[in-house]
């Protein structure tokens, strides 16, 4: 039963992804084709030259897919030691402080 709602999902989002991509594609090559070529004198594009330009631009401005995972990884290791430094009590705070040469909280 759920491999069937997972099959469902994933077939759903694939759906709502080429149907985003097509129509993103079709307003680039609207308007590049409206506006460039007149203002100044850029050749005109076909449809999957829109596409392309639009992954290219995508990959250039954003990055990877892969590119928030170290963002990811170090939120999730900062969560963790957060919670340890919360169980720990001012005095292993202040000895974990000493050990890494952290100044300790206080007027300077």
């Amino acid at each position: 039963m759920r491999s069937k709602r997972v099959a469902k999902r994933v077939a759903i989002s694939l759906f709502w992804f080429l149907t985003l991509l097509a129509v993103l594609g079709v307003l680039v090559m609207l308007l590049w084709n409206a506006l460039l070529p007149e203002l100044f004198n850029a050749p005109t594009l076909s449809y999957w030259q829109a596409v392309g330009m639009l992954l290219l631009s995508h990959l250039l401005l954003r990055g990877t897919p892969f590119y928030g995972m170290r963002a990811r990884r170090n939120a999730r290791r900062r969560r963790c030691l957060d919670k340890r430094l919360a169980a720990m009590t001012s005095e292993e705070r202040a000895a974990v402080n000493d050990e890494l040469g952290i100044p300790t909280d206080g007027p300077n």
